[in-house]
């Protein structure tokens, strides 16, 4: 019989780690015998390890998940659920509060305290589930001094710099602490963004006044205006933060932030623009959460996704995807590259630039000026031993050239394309330059992409369709629903009727009659009848897939895939 596995003690991971000597741990011992205190605790106050340290290591010997509050920023919500006497008591803070599953992260020392989870649980309601985090008492108390000291709703900081005395017209950059109304108001309208899923995070300066707004499941929704004398200060703390320069305003710079917010590391690339009115500046949100996601959770019709396994399933050749920007190319990409990474075998991408750091995955970011474009970094990558390959686009004739090379030699090569569909891909590639010949065989298939908004399940309603609508929603069979849904607005979808989004697919499977018919030139119109034959969707047909199964709405569908032929 096996003996089971237990959780290795403290003193003994410390020294596996090279954190303390077999001395130092016995020294600890022996006082811990005097004055009763916890080991780490001890090594700590010996000076024998940091605060941080331990609390790594003392969640690998309790198994528990483990915070460094210094690199986090506390949801303002959470924090309004917990009074500052009540966690400066029992040395806990709250993290991140979650509405919908009724759930709120605490910081603790101790988490198995259930004296403090029962008095937390009196003040936040019996209906709250707690989730423990093990973090440094040290840190703890930092972190309440930090967080309930001050201010943290956007509101309330705008006041109090409108009635502080700091002048911050002309802000340089040199004030870091939190003790500071702008350091608390980027940091809250950075963590009011993710909270809302915003893609982006737009600062965009008017004559008089500063415009605020998020791109939330596609669409572009103003979130604040402020003043104009706000911005100066405003972008330079950004530019900091993004390790900018702040004194150059008149060339446009990028640059990254990374933060732990509402519990989970976020990142954030940067990019200003001098604009008439001043510098406008772009944050795009690279939450790995919602960028990784497993395939199975793309929420693909059982038809697509057997034919997408299908597809990945071949060793050789080129899958490629297709959809204008922001259509969630990379997010598919990535999903294909996670159902088939293995140690058995070796994937490596080249990426403008790399969003998502991946597992078992080299990634490497373009670099144009040290002469490391697509078509020269596929090259590199070949001399690499891969098996898999990821482009992150195909550009011109020489990438594409290269990237049907590495496939004709072996490889599996994931690529994007413009062109507006699936089959718009085959005269797209002619007209980069790659001859049916080569084409025909190396092909896998295409994918064209489009991502709707997902009614809101809360405030959806159902009504009958009208005769206009029965003739879109018609399929192939003839059936057409006796009622659908469209949006209404409600307080959990901030009134738009839609909460979150999902893929719309047209997957061109290539086999050897479209091959054939490929070398032979074949119209788009003889190809795409084949591809009828042979069980092809158009995005339009997915789109009315969705909308009978009362996912979205016509409207909706109609934003993003060209339902016009479907009046004829």
């Amino acid at each position: 019989m096996n003996a089971v596995n237990k959780p290795r003690r403290l003193g003994e991971i410390l020294i596996d780690e090279g954190v303390v000597t077999h001395d130092q741990l016995n020294i600890a011992l022996t006082e811990q015998k005097k004055v009763h205190e916890p080991l780490g605790k001890l090594l700590v106050s010996l000076g024998f390890a940091t605060e941080s340290i331990m609390r790594s290591a003392l969640g690998e010997a309790l198994e528990q998940e483990s915070v460094d509050l210094s690199q986090v920023v506390p949801d303002p919500d959470a924090i309004k659920m917990i009074t500052s006497d009540t966690a400066r008591k029992h040395k806990v803070i709250p993290i991140t509060y979650d509405a919908v599953r009724g759930t709120l992260s605490l910081a603790m020392s101790d988490t198995f305290n259930l004296f403090t989870l029962d008095r937390v649980r009196i003040q936040v309601g019996q209906h709250i589930e707690l989730i423990p985090i093990l973090a440094g008492e040290a840190e703890i108390s930092n972190a309440i001094d930090q967080f309930y000291g001050y201010e943290l709703s956007i509101d309330g900081i705008l006041r109090e710099i409108e009635t502080g005395e700091t002048d911050y017209t002309n802000y340089q950059g040199d004030i870091e602490e939190y003790s500071q109304p702008l350091v608390r108001l980027v940091d809250v309208m950075l963590s009011d963004a993710v909270k809302r899923g915003a893609s982006d995070i737009h600062f965009e300066p008017e004559e008089s006044f500063l415009r605020i707004r998020y791109r939330i499941d596609g669409v572009l929704r103003q979130i604040r205006s402020l003043h104009k004398t706000y911005w100066a200060a405003i972008a330079v703390r950004l530019k900091v933060m993004a390790d900018m320069n702040i004194a150059e305003t008149r060339a446009p710079q990028d640059g990254r932030i990374s933060r732990t917010i509402i519990g989970r590391r976020i990142d954030f690339r940067v990019a200003s623009q001098p604009t008439i009115h001043g510098e406008n500046i772009v944050l795009r949100v690279l939450d790995r959460e919602k960028g990784i996601i497993p395939l199975d959770k793309l929420e693909l019709p059982e038809d697509s996704l057997r034919t997408l396994k299908i597809m990945m399933a071949r060793p050789e050749g080129i899958i490629l995807v297709t959809g204008p920007t922001g259509s969630g190319k990379t997010t598919t990409l990535y999903s294909l590259l996670n159902y088939i990474s293995t140690e058995q075998i070796n994937i490596m991408t080249l990426e403008d630039p790399v969003e998502y750091p991946f597992p078992l995955i080299r990634q490497t970011s373009v670099n144009e000026t040290a002469g490391m474009g697509f078509a020269n970094g596929i090259k590199s990558l070949m001399r690499q031993d891969p098996d898999v390959i990821l482009v992150g686009e195909v550009r011109d004739a020489e990438t594409a050239e290269m990237a049907f090379r590495a496939a004709m030699t072996g490889h599996q090569v994931y690529t994007t394309l413009h062109s507006n569909s699936a089959i718009g891909a085959l005269p797209r590639l002619r007209d980069i330059g790659i001859i049916p010949e080569i084409m025909a065989g190396n092909i896998i298939g295409v994918l064209a992409q489009r991502l709707i908004r997902k009614l809101c399940k809360y405030c959806k309603v159902a009504y009958a369709p009208d005769k206009e609508e029965l003739q879109l929603m018609a399929n192939r069979e003839g059936f057409v629903p006796k009622q659908i849904y469209k949006s209404k607005g409600c307080t959990a979808c901030d009134q738009t009727g839609y909460k979150g989004r999902l893929a719309l697919l047209e997957i061109l499977k290539m086999n050897s009659d479209l091959d054939d018919l490929l070398v032979h030139g074949a119209t788009t119109k003889e190809i795409r009848d084949a591809a009828y034959k042979q069980g092809f969707f158009t995005l339009a047909e997915d789109g009315v897939r969705r909308i009978i199964e009362g996912i979205t709405s016509i409207k909706e569908v109609s934003r993003v895939a060209d339902m016009t032929e479907r009046m004829s």
